[in-house]
Formats: C-alpha cells, structure tokens, sequence
C-alpha cells in the first residue's frame, strides 16, 4: 500500500437556487429625473425618438411604407397625451421582452443590427423616461413583421406593474404603435398643448418624418442652411432671421458649414457684440435631425469663441443622456474640420471683401489674434487688418513695419503709457503690446514678415533716445539734483537729467520689470522679520533702479532747478514724481500715495507762507 495518506477532497456544492436582480421603478425614476436628464421636457424627445426609429426600421422593410408620427393632446383641457406612428410595430413576444425588459432596446431584435447607425436611440431606455411625466403608460401596437399577429396592448404603471393582452384586429388595423401618456401629480403641465407644441419643434424640427400635433406641422424641412435662396444676399437676410428666432440676436454674417466628410450640415452665427476668451459659447446639435443638446460647448476649436453654431451630424456620438457630446476622436476630428471651414471664410473675407471683414474686425479683433499666434498662415492673411494700438495711431502690423525700420514694443500698457508721447516725439515707434495676445504678435511678426526687425523698449532705450544736457549746465545744477536724488532715493528712484520733447512734458517716470521686482523686494524686505530679510537680503540683484527723467526744455523744471532750499526742492521733486506716476496711469503703492499726500500740503505751506518763511 501507498505509505501516503490521501487529501480529503472538499465537499460536492449543493444546488444553487438563480436568483433576478429586483428593481424599485420608482427609485429609477427618481435617479433619471434628478441624475441623468436636465429636464421632464426629455421625455417628449424619448417619444418621438422612438417613433421616428420605428418608422425607420419599418422602411428598412419596405421603402414604400408612410413615415408620419402624429402626436395629439387632450382636447378636454386633461392631462394625457396620444402619440401614434407608422412604425414597425410589435408582436406580443415583443412587449413582453422589449418594453417590460429596463435596458433592452428592439434596435437589437430581428436582424436589424446593420440598421443600428440609421437609429436616434442607442442606450435601450425608451418608455422608461416618460415615467418622469407620467403615472401610467398604456401602448398599442401591431407588427409589420408579421402581419398576421393581432394587436397586442402594454399597460404599466410607475410602481412597476404592467399588463399585456391581445386585441382585435379593429383595435389597430394597420402596423405602428400609439403611445398613451397619463400624467402623474405635479406633472400636467408638461403634457399641456403649448408646452408640447413648443418641445415637438424644438426638438423634431429637422426630422425626416412628417411629424405633427393636432395637425399642426412640426417639420421644417429643408433645414435652413440647406434651403435654396435667389442670391447670396438673400441667404444672409434668411439666416439672419433663423438665428434671430433661435439665438435672439441679428449676425454680423453667417458661415456655412457643410462639412460631408465629417457627417456635418449646419451654420456659424457671428455674435454681433464683443465676447471674452473665457467665455464658452454653447450650440445647437441635432443627432440625424432630432435635438441633442443646446448647450454644446466643446464642438469648436477654443479661439472660436465669438460664433455660435446649429448643425445636424449623423458622425457623433450622444452620452447615455443623450444631451451632450461624448468626447472621442470623432469629435476632435469634426472640431478640427469646422475650426478648418471658419478659418476659410476668415481668409474669404481677407481677399474678397475687406468691408465685411473690418467690421468683423472691429467686433471680434481679439478672436482673431487669438488665432493667429498659432497659426501663420492666418497671421499672414491677417496682417494687413489686424489693428494695434500704436505711436502712430491705430495701425496694422503691417502698415507700422513699413514706416519703421525697427518694430519696438512694449510688454505691458504701463510701460506703453510711460514712454509712448516721448518716443513718439523723439521719432521712435512703438507698439503696445500689453494687450491680449499683442506682444505674442509682434514676436511673431519676423517668421511671416522677413527682415523685420523687432526690439523690446525698455527704460535704456528710451533714455539713449533723449537729448544729453550740456556738462557745464548739468554741473551747475548739481546741488539741485542732489537734493532731488536724495528725497527719492528711499523709493529707490534715480534722478537724470534730459533735454526732450514735447516741452509740456516735465518729468518723466522709467522703470523695467527688473526695477520693478527689486523695488517689490526691497519693500517685502523691510516688512519681513530678521529671517526673512536676511532671504529676501540675499535675492538682491543688480537690476536697474526707475529713473526720473527731468526735462531741461520745461519751463517749469527751469524755474525749480534755481531754487536754492533743499525741503523745498525735496517737496518739488516729490511732486514732479507723483505727477509722473499719474500721467503714466500707474498703480500706487501706499509709500507712492503717502508721498503725493505730503508734497501736496508742502506745497499748500509753501503757497501760503514763500519761501522765506514770511506771509
């Protein structure tokens, strides 16, 4: 015998009893009206959704088969609803798997598989969300798949009951369903006439069906766009009027955007008023003619920003609430082909009608350059329109790179404000490039412009361009530009002395970002404790200091470099410093106010007691 003991082998398992998920439809009711859908107004798309798939799979049968979905309210001021189509209908085996099966969807049945792109619905919820309007759902419906099956009718309600039965044949004679809506408490008004009108067009408006209620048209086919029109005046008076009735604004113009390969129809409309970056634009989206959403944000390129846009696709793909878009590489794909059709039309405008594109410009300038700093091509096309806040005036890039040899600029507006009225009196051009996107332009400028040449302004610059005085006068005034340096000097500002134009301009205030992140440090370290300073100590750098800039030409700094009292030429000097930091439209720091505050009551002082001392 084997001298090993065998393992016990674990015992058999006993039957096991299958079990069904049980499931509250209530409580799913709850969840799809609170969590998935914006609104009870979806139910009504769920409806016409599921009739116009119906219609589509009855003419996958037979082409010659009608395509009507009528939709009718209560005519006694009740609240109940009667939606009927010419669809392919159901058998009982159908209802009973289909409609009383959460989750199944007859897009799947029957072979039908191969259609499923031809269908509005894709996630199987169907009735389930008219639940949200209704207490009791009651469907009749007869197949077209075999016309021999009687009537069948579906009867449930919201606590998750439901009833099937046949009928006879004169219960419904010819293949469809209609769909019975009973609304539930607090729910009437979504099921009142108006308010189904309203949603019937709103979201059936494009769809291929001939789509009523209570004999009134809802379809409006073809779609605008698609429409043809006697001149392309007369198209752009149409759509003019179509965004207006769907947006509540009158275009600056409008961009088609037929786009086949992507699967998109629709047009851009250009908001006639100017919009911030930030702020998204929402559009309208039909999935194959019915409403998807009317707050798509992400179907344009970013710097699109200042059109809004309706289009029909049949190439995108819903979420499972099917009121967004899902984010996919058909998307991006799309996204990049109308970004592509704008653009188009941008550059359209550029070479065959300037008018139109100034008053383009004139709204939506900043879109444009938001574009056009990562695109060269468009940065080319633009050049000549694009307008920039100049020494010269309001200039494109274009037009001042002619008239300078040197393009310079600023990065921000205060440095713009300090030197714009003196460079531009020494000769020197200068472009503002402290707005959105400017100075990225400018920078830009050499790669579509070649040869032309681009340079910062800065303090040095600006000074190197203004007129040296004569040594001897300048020596014969050094007491006075002592007592000058030495009141500034704790804001830590230097003193010089230039000849320039205009003469009305006294004293001019110069710094860089450097100065300016030393004078931050300086301040930041005087507040700090003994650890602190000792850091901040230690990040001194050897950045230029600002610079008053006095003008020898005024009469009125003449005036002040002969006096003799040092206080009083300290008080001036604050002066001609505030008045600087107030011409160029600087910010104020709390030692820049304090000093303002003290050279105005010196100089009251002065006013009224001379210099002498004396009344």
């Amino acid at each position: 015998m084997d001298s090993q003991t065998p393992q016990s082998s674990p015992a058999s398992p006993g039957p096991q009893t299958p079990h069904t998920f049980q499931v509250d439809l209530r409580g799913l009711v709850d969840l799809l009206s609170h969590h998935l859908y914006s609104s009870p107004k979806v139910y009504l798309r769920e409806l016409l959704q599921n009739a116009v798939d119906a219609v589509t799979a009855r003419r996958s049968l037979d082409p010659s088969a009608p395509a009507r979905v009528r939709l009718y309210t209560a005519s006694d001021g009740g609240a109940a609803l009667r939606v009927e189509d010419s669809g392919v209908g159901l058998t009982e085996s159908d209802v009973h798997s289909l409609l009383a099966t959460i989750g199944r969807s007859s897009k799947r049945a029957d072979g039908l598989q191969e259609a499923r792109s031809e269908f509005l619905g894709q996630f199987g919820i169907g009735l389930l969300a008219c639940f949200v309007v209704a207490e009791r759902i009651r469907v009749v419906s007869r197949s077209a798949r075999e016309p021999g099956a009687p009537p069948v009718e579906w009867t449930a309600a919201d606590d998750g009951s439901y009833t099937v039965r046949t009928l006879p044949d004169s219960a419904r004679t010819e293949p469809g369903t209609t769909v019975h809506l009973v609304a539930r408490a607090g729910a009437a008004e979504w099921l009142a006439p108006g308010r189904v009108r309203a949603l019937a067009r709103d979201f059936g408006s494009l769809l291929a069906c001939d789509v009523r209620v209570d004999g009134e048209a809802v379809t409006e086919l073809p779609a605008p766009w698609d429409r043809p029109y006697p001149s392309p005046a007369a198209r752009r008076v149409a759509l003019a009027a179509h965004c207006h009735d769907l947006f509540g604004f009158t275009p600056l113009d409008s961009i088609g955007l037929d786009v086949p390969p992507a699967g998109v129809r629709g047009v851009a409309y250009v908001l006639p008023s100017a919009v911030g970056p930030a702020q998204r634009a929402s559009h309208r989206v039909h999935l194959k003619g019915m409403l998807l959403t009317e707050r798509a944000e992400q179907l344009l390129p970013d710097w699109a920003f200042f059109v809004r846009c309706v289009l029909d696709t049949d190439s995108l793909r819903p979420t499972a609430s099917r009121e967004s878009l899902y984010e996919d590489e058909t998307l991006a794909v799309v996204r990049e082909a109308l970004g592509e059709r704008i653009r188009s039309w941008l550059t359209g405008l550029a070479t065959g009608d300037p008018e139109r594109l100034s008053a383009f410009l004139a709204v939506h300038h900043l879109g444009v350059k938001s574009l056009a700093r990562h695109d060269r091509d468009m940065l080319r096309t633009m050049l000549p329109w694009l307008p920039f806040e100049t020494t010269d005036g309001q200039l494109s890039l274009e037009e001042f790179a002619r008239r300078h040899p040197v393009v310079h600029f600023t990065r921000t507006v205060e440095e713009y404000r300090q030197v714009a009225p003196i460079a531009a009196a020494q000769g020197v051009g200068v472009v503002n490039g402290g707005y959105t996107y400017d100075s990225e332009l400018v920078e830009a400028l050499p790669s579509v412009r070649p040869g032309t040449v681009i340079a910062e302004l800065d303090a040095d610059t600006v000074t190197a361009h203004l007129d040296a005085v004569d040594p001897a006068e300048e020596l014969a005034l050094s007491g006075f530009l002592a007592a000058a340096r030495a009141r500034l000097d704790p804001l830590g500002c230097d003193v010089v002395l230039r000849a320039f134009h205009p003469l009305s301009v006294p004293a001019l205030h110069l710094d860089d970002r450097g100065a300016r992140h030393e004078q931050a440090r300086a301040e930041a370290e005087e507040r700090a404790d003994d650890l602190w300073a000792g850091i901040l100590g230690s990040l001194r750098g050897s950045a230029p200091r600002a610079r008053l800039v006095l003008n020898h030409l005024n009469p009125l700094i003449r005036r002040i470099s002969s006096l003799r009292d040092p206080e009083l030429v300290g008080t001036a000097a604050e002066s001609l410093y505030g008045q600087a930091l107030l011409m160029a439209q600087r910010p104020l720091r709390p030692a820049d106010s304090a000093l303002l505050n003290r050279a105005f009551i010196g100089l009251l002082e002065w006013a009224t007691h001379g210099e002498d001392g004396r009344r």
